[in-house]
């Protein structure tokens, strides 16, 4: 029995609870957690924005230590340190095939399986196919990446979702260049590393926006050269820090029309926006025909970064290694399972950047 984080229902409380864990098959592969990401992936479940079986064990940002293995499981072994990938790609569908991993449509069948059972013996779903907010977790091989060197265990769960999706919105989606304006809606553990990202790729002025003047030391340490609170003008005032022409990019981290539709008001005329935060179908973003034409900007979605983690990992890592990357920056707090329902509502709350759950 290992101790988790379950949600037994859409809308219910979050329950940490004990759950048994089955030994690993053949292809799969069982794992100590060193630490998991609360990521608003995870709330979005518990309300039904995100619909997936439950009940299920949540939690989908992780790293750990392999605890044993099954039949047929070559890539890691017991004792090495692993990077969780909520998304695996099959290699084999339409998707696969054209090289876009990140739009795989087996990416997550697995939620669908049974993962666990609870002490009175209800079966679970793990959430987001890795169930990492959980002592132990039990995955498919093609779930663990191995940590790249140099990396220590406790940060390395950040790239399993946030920084993956951070660095690929900016380079992948949105492929900012050198010298371009960035601005940057929503300040939590992903819009962090999109700002450190930003900075990476040569950005020479990085706005960031969020709804709390508290997070600007945040966004400023990430990379930020300016800081604006949001409100009803704040289009108008992304124009005023880009010479008057808007940014080149924007890249939206909260997942509200509202701020999707400010975001796209915020860039220049031909400019690029990704839309990375995930919002439900009551978020309705509408534009007139007339405006399509005459701005010619480009409004894009961004799934998981559109990162192949087996591509991208290493370029983290070497940017970690070098000190351009700094993984626990995007950390403000550090809580045990007990603490992930507070912590959710600090994110709802819009405060602070990523908790994260260190066993």
């Amino acid at each position: 029995m290992v101790r988790a984080a379950v949600l037994p229902a859409v809308g219910a409380p979050l329950e940490i609870t004990d759950i048994e864990l089955p030994e690993p098959g053949p292809g799969r592969v069982r794992i100590r957690l060193a630490a998991a990401g609360v990521c608003h992936s995870d709330l979005s479940l518990t309300d039904g924005t995100m619909r997936l079986p439950v009940p299920a064990v949540l939690g989908h940002e992780g790293a750990g230590t392999v605890l044993s293995v099954g039949e047929g499981v070559t890539h890691v072994a017991p004792g090495d340190g692993v990077v969780l990938n909520w998304a695996p790609s099959c290699g084999r569908c339409h998707h696969c095939r054209l090289g876009e991993v990140w739009l795989c449509a087996s990416a997550l069948t697995g939620a669908g399986q049974i993962h666990a059972r609870t002490a009175d013996g209800t079966d679970l779903h793990p959430g987001l196919n890795v169930a990492a907010f959980a002592e132990e977790t039990v995955v498919a091989a093609n779930c663990v990446l191995p940590v790249p060197d140099g990396i220590p265990l406790t940060d390395a769960a950040l790239l399993g979702c946030a920084v993956l999706t951070g660095y690929g919105a900016v380079h992948h989606s949105a492929r900012v260049r050198a010298g371009e304006t960035v601005v940057v809606f929503g300040v939590g553990g992903v819009g962090l590393a999109v700002l450190q990202s930003a900075r990476i790729a040569g950005a020479s002025k990085i706005i960031a926006v969020d709804v709390s003047p508290e997070k600007e030391e945040l966004a400023r340490a990430a990379g930020a050269t300016d800081y604006l609170v949001s409100c009803a003008t704040t289009a108008k005032e992304v124009r005023g820090l880009t010479d008057g022409q808007g940014a080149d990019v924007a890249v939206e981290c909260v997942g509200r029309a509202v701020t999707i539709r400010t975001a796209w008001e915020s860039t220049r005329r031909g400019g690029r926006t990704t839309v990375v935060g995930i919002g439900g179908k009551d978020q309705q973003v509408t534009f007139n025909a007339l405006e399509l034409f005459h701005w010619g900007r480009t409004l894009s979605g961004c799934v998981y970064g559109n990162c192949d983690p087996v591509r991208d990992l290493p370029v983290l890592a070497e940017h970690v290694r070098a000190g351009r990357l700094d993984l626990g920056s995007l950390v403000t707090t550090r809580i045990t399972l007990d603490g992930i329902p507070a912590a959710f509502d600090t994110m709802l709350a819009g405060r602070g950047g990523r908790a994260l759950v260190v066993f």
